[in-house]
């Protein structure tokens, strides 16, 4: 299996930006805690927030050109 180096670059360079952005929004704006108050459970915020780092993550890997 050949690795799509250019592929995995952007990927990995959009996991990192956008992982961070999701950091800084949650912890410093949104305050985790409120999250779990307001769906009722910390499973479904966590699953929720990790949804929402890899999905964009894996539809810019398939996306991206060779």
């Amino acid at each position: 299996m050949k690795l799509k180096k250019r592929k995995i670059k952007y990927s990995v360079i959009f996991f990192l930006c956008w992982f961070a952005f999701l950091v800084i929004l949650v912890d410093g704006v949104l305050k985790f805690q409120t999250l779990v108050d307001y769906f009722g459970s910390y499973a479904i915020v966590e699953v929720a927030l990790l949804l929402l780092v890899f999905l964009p993550t894996l539809a810019v890997y398939i996306f991206t050109k060779e």
